[in-house]
């Protein structure tokens, strides 16, 4: 049981804009003119910045992005910090195509280019530098568990879209999401700090702080430390079956931690960087209420949930990465090797689902007893990728590599029945379960990626990856609903490619195209008592993608613009789907998915950055899914897809006499209705699939900067709106009502800042 087109025309005034461009320059993919690599995040300004290029490892080398032939967004750390952004909601605005299913802080689903149909094993990979996070099987809940990694000190985030199986690996046929980190700085002491107070409407209190420190050791040794403290107060209540009020705000968090890298580089030739990350988010209830299934309005007249069982969901990172480049002359040879974990615990509450079946619970009456689940999931990660890289050459760049994963999971679950209002067990109902499954996955491969440039206009590049997984599973456990003991094991021989031609129009304009293959691994499933035949196993899904796009600017960086349209075809997708109350994986037939995704910034003046970017998807099922299990028929879009999603930025810098550097900023999101998850029951009922109505977002901010202090104040969500991002609980709520996860409602806050 598991919680759980193609051708894009340019026109002919564009391409007289980008034929007329000068001198070498690069396109930024998002948000603002401050986003450069290698900044320090201090006091620096749009009108320095803006003049950088933009350099980014997507291709595992350091490139401009203008010689990257693939859709990538690049997110600074300035704007990240400038917009309060530190978490997956607060930054999914400033990525075209990025979408989020979540409720619950360290519980997320990522979505890109609509590569999703709600199964247990992620569509996206995410990394921390060289260090992929989380897990590659769909044994241990990876699609809804992906890193959400606070974003302090963070260099710089990268975002690809489209399938990376060639470099990145297995269950990245999405994309990957990347946190590339600001590493020791040998050179300079740097110290600075952040403090924030927040009121959010209707609710307690939010307070952070956050604080960085580098110190060089000599001059070829450094040590970089950073820590945060963030405390989001509530603002949901909990209500009984009868609407009085039993707690107020129970949906507080706390996301805490650190991060310690140390630097030696003897010379240009060598280099090593060990690192270590930790970080815990604690919360004490979902950011879910209760909402009418067919209209998804909110019901009782306010944010509330009915909550028999206190929830809450703990989940612990921790990352430790050691990793080397060494100058052979011929090539550099790197090497990176991480271990990982990842640990959630949570409560949840069972008290309607499993009380009707039991005859526990009644909506006239409310519960005889309450019932609650307490689960385990941990995940163990060991790593290591070594590969060669030739210099920047002309005519031909290669790389080759090899790579060895080894995973350890776990998900371990007990089921309690307790006397209603405490957690003492209710007498005369046996234990309905304790157990769970622990699993083993180990993945060997092998990958070359190579350009060919044919003279100073046309490249050529190629990629394969060859890889083989192995894995096992086995469950077991005791009570009324413990499924019989069982193992099983798979293997599985896969190879991955890419081919992408890129055309320079000029040295700041580009055309390519990039088809490639995606690939998710199969595996065991976790089954009920007598369940169907067939079922015991689930096959791997995998995907090709068509792709062509544009990125250019001018000459003098006033404007630039990347655009990319897709044809993605998905094949034996992977569904979840609900069997006797356990989830399991199951396959389907295929998927498409077609649309266009853009990034404009404009700089009419000094200081004064806007930035349009946006995504049209239509992402829809070719085939029928087995309606009794899954729900899912054909033409019905893919989950938490919106058609339409655009979003807009607009900043203001200027300095004073006096020398104080003030700012002023807005962005304003919206996101078009899109499809929730897929759902027999509900299909049956309506004829249709859960619908999520459209929102819109709109954010200000403002501050200034006095030397090596700073004040800044922000609105976020500034006109309250109720923005829904997933649905969850079906059956699980009194009435029929389903749980909705909802944004954050309209937050105030100030923060000091100090640099030194």
């Amino acid at each position: 049981m598991k919680k759980t087109v193609l051708a894009c025309s340019i026109s002919s005034a564009l391409a007289a804009l980008f034929l007329a461009s000068g001198a070498s320059a690069q396109s930024q993919a998002v948000a603002s003119a401050e986003d450069a690599a290698g900044q320090s995040g201090a006091q620096r300004t749009r009108d320095e910045v803006s003049t950088e290029e933009v350099i980014v490892t997507a291709q595992k080398r350091k490139q401009v992005l203008i010689d990257v032939p693939q859709s990538v967004s690049v997110v600074g750390g300035e704007t990240l910090e400038r917009q309060q952004a530190f978490n997956f909601q607060d930054y999914a605005k400033l990525v075209p195509g990025l979408q989020l299913e979540q409720s619950t802080p360290g519980e997320a689903r990522i979505v890109l280019r609509g590569i999703n149909t709600g199964g247990v094993a992620a569509t996206v990979a995410t990394y921390v530098d060289e260090t992929p996070f989380g897990s590659s099987s769909g044994q241990v809940n990876a699609a809804i568990l992906a890193g959400e990694f606070d974003t302090f000190d963070v260099e710089r985030v990268e975002v690809l879209r489209g399938p990376q199986g060639t470099l990145y690996g297995a269950s990245s046929l999405g994309g990957v999401l990347k946190f590339v980190t600001t590493p020791p700085n040998l050179n300079e002491v740097e110290a600075r700090g952040r403090a924030s107070l927040e009121t959010v409407d209707g609710g307690d209190l939010s307070y952070m702080g956050s604080a960085v420190v580098n110190v060089p050791l000599s001059g070829t040794m450094a040590v970089r430390a950073s820590g945060f403290y963030r405390n989001y107060g509530g603002w949901i209540d909990s209500i009984g079956t009868g609407g009085s009020d039993i707690q107020k705000n129970i949906n507080d968090t706390k996301s805490y931690g650190g991060r310690v890298s140390a630097l030696f580089k003897p010379s240009e030739a060598f280099q090593i960087r060990l690192t270590a990350i930790l970080q815990n988010l604690d919360t004490n209830a979902p950011s879910l209420v209760e909402s009418d299934p067919v209209t998804m309005r909110t019901l009782y007249g306010r944010e509330t949930q009915s909550q028999f069982v206190p929830r809450y969901t703990d989940v612990a990172y921790r990352l430790y990465n050691g990793a080397f480049d060494v100058d052979l002359g011929f090539a550099t040879l790197t090497s990176s090797t991480s271990y990982s974990t990842l640990e959630q615990s949570l409560r949840d509450d069972l008290t309607v689902a499993y009380g009707l079946q039991l005859g526990l619970y009644d909506d006239a009456t409310g519960p005889l007893a309450d019932i609650g689940l307490i689960q385990q999931t941990n995940t163990k990660r060991f790593t290591q990728e070594v590969r060669l890289s030739s210099p920047a050459s002309e005519t031909f760049e290669w790389l080759v590599g090899g790579y060895y994963n080894h995973e350890k999971g776990e998900i371990l679950q007990r089921i309690d029945v307790y006397e209603p209002g405490t957690f003492t067990i209710f007498d005369g109902i046996p234990q309905l379960f304790d157990g769970g499954t622990r699993s083993r996955y180990e993945e060997f491969a092998g990958f070359a990626n190579g350009t060919i440039h044919f003279g100073p206009r046309f490249d050529l590049t190629l990629g394969g990856r060859y890889s083989h997984n192995d894995q096992d599973a086995d469950q077991g456990g005791t009570g009324l609903l413990a499924p019989p003991e069982l193992s099983s094991a798979s293997k599985e021989d896969v190879f991955t490619w890419s081919v992408a031609p890129k055309f320079k129009i000029s040295q700041t304009a580009a055309l390519y195209a990039r088809v490639a293959k995606g690939f998710r691994p199969g595996g065991p499933n976790i089954v009920p008592p007598n369940a169907p035949a067939g079922i015991a196993t689930y096959d791997s899904d995998s995907l090709i993608s068509y792709e062509v796009g544009v990125k250019a600017e001018t000459a003098d960086r006033s404007f630039s613009i990347d655009i990319a349209a897709f044809h993605i075809d998905w094949k034996d997708i992977q569904l979840f789907a609900q069997v006797e109350d356990f989830g399991i994986n199951a396959n389907g037939g295929k998927a498409k998915s077609d649309g266009v995704e853009f990034t404009a910034i404009l700089r009419p003046t000094r200081g004064f950055a806007i930035s349009l970017n946006g995504a049209y998807t239509d992402a829809k099922l070719k085939d029928d899914t087995d309606l009794n299990i899954v729900g899912g028929r054909k033409g019905d879009q893919l989950p938490y897809t919106p058609k339409v999603a655009v979003s807009a930025n607009a900043d203001y810098d200027w300095h004073m006499a006096n020398g104080a550097k003030p700012y002023v900023g807005a962005s304003l999101r919206f996101l078009g209705d899109q499809s929730g998850p897929y759902s027999p029951t509900f299909v049956a009922a309506t004829g249709r699939q859960f619908r999520i109505p459209s929102y819109a977002v709109v954010d200000l901010r403002a501050g200034v900067t006095f030397d090596r202090f700073s004040v800044e104040a922000y609105a976020k969500n500034l006109t309250n709106s109720e923005g829904k991002t997933s649905v969850a609980g079906e059956g699980n709520y009194p009435f029929g009502a389903v749980g909705t996860g909802v944004i954050r409602p309209r937050s105030v806050g100030v923060t000091l800042g100090a640099g030194f």
